[in-house]
């Protein structure tokens, strides 16, 4: 059930599917107002070799397909980026504070996340109004058809990956018997710009929520802030769909009663060893069109963060030596705010 400025939601359609709601909210002079206000903000920097403030924040770092939800009592700030046709959504308890913040990458992944979120958002949830943010993706494909029709009206599949994506979300929260307060959806043409030759791009790729208030701002967070365990978390993206225990699943990552990252087992076959080999053979060029959905909005680090994955897997191509008996990899945070291998 979706809420919009306090109010019900409702679509001129009697039974509107995810397209319908998905356009009547990017029109919707609240959510417009929210999306300005968004962008007017300034892009906040994270890296854990700032040591410019004597109390360092502690924040809680999401990779694609990740989700995590904190307590403010131990968690300053929660968020993602290297974001370009992904979503990231937020879904927050404004009684608690208690917020879930999830990496979206595919509409095949939303209802089973959606339901993840919310069974850690510990609170009689049909009684609760959650605070919703959607921030991500871009108008990776135009939203008219060369005759002048509308998304709406054509299949799916030929709206890019951002779209069907953004359908999806808003149709499984409009779907369900929980209230959902939509706060913020800068998504598609609210979060794209174009270079002069008419070349589309995300506006921002990341953002935080600033838990005590739920406050978002823009962000972008540098090698050293996208931890612990970042390269075994970015393997466990691409290696996931190889194993059934993922299937359909946001990856677990964060522990909120422990402030402790638990990083569950995924496993990889040989076969992942060699399509590593395989595609380490490849230019940066081609890398980049084989293995991203929109290949000139990816980050300057996009390549070489696949490279170091791929070295990675071909160094441990069995997964048990990154998960000896199975047991997950546990990060604790220490007093400097640093995360240290349990």
């Amino acid at each position: 059930m979706i809420f919009v400025g306090g109010l019900p939601f409702s679509s001129s359609s009697s039974q509107p599917g995810g397209n319908d709601i998905l356009l009547a909210l990017l029109e919707n002079p609240i959510l417009l107002s929210a999306s300005s206000s968004l962008k007017a903000n300034l892009e906040r920097e994270f890296s854990m070799s700032d040591e410019s403030s004597p109390e360092r924040s502690k924040w809680v770092y999401i990779f694609q397909q990740e989700y995590a939800t904190v307590d403010p009592a131990l968690v300053d700030f929660v968020g993602t980026d290297e974001a370009t046709t992904c979503v990231g959504l937020v879904i927050r308890n404004p009684k608690n504070g208690m917020t879930s913040v999830a990496h979206l990458d595919s509409p095949k992944i939303v209802e089973t996340g959606v339901s993840q979120m919310l069974s850690s958002l510990v609170d009689n949830s049909l009684e609760t109004e959650f605070d919703v943010h959607l921030i991500g993706g871009f108008e990776d494909v135009s939203l008219q058809h060369a005759n002048g029709g509308t998304v709406s009206e054509r299949h799916v599949d030929s709206d890019g990956y951002s779209f069907p994506l953004c359908s999806k979300i808003v149709h499984t929260l409009w779907s369900r018997e929980e209230k959902f307060n939509i706060r913020t959806i800068c998504v598609l043409g609210h979060n794209t710009r174009r270079d002069s030759d008419g070349n589309t791009y995300p506006l921002f790729n990341g953002f935080v929520v600033e838990t005590t208030t739920g406050i978002i701002v823009p962000a972008i967070f540098d090698r050293t802030s996208r931890c612990p365990d970042e390269i075994i978390r970015r393997i466990r993206v691409s290696a996931s769909y190889e194993d059934a225990n993922w299937n359909g699943k946001l990856l677990e990552t964060y522990d909120c009663d422990t402030d402790c990252f638990i990083i569950a087992p995924c496993r990889w076959t040989i076969r992942q060893y060699h399509i590593a080999l395989s595609l380490l053979k490849y230019s940066d060029s081609e890398i980049l069109r084989i293995c991203s959905t929109s290949p000139t909005a990816e980050a300057p680090d996009f390549v070489d963060n696949l490279k170091r994955q791929w070295n990675y897997l071909i160094e441990h191509p069995h997964w048990a030596e990154t998960f000896p008996k199975k047991q997950p990899r546990v990060f604790s945070r220490s007093s400097d705010g640093r995360w240290r291998r349990c």
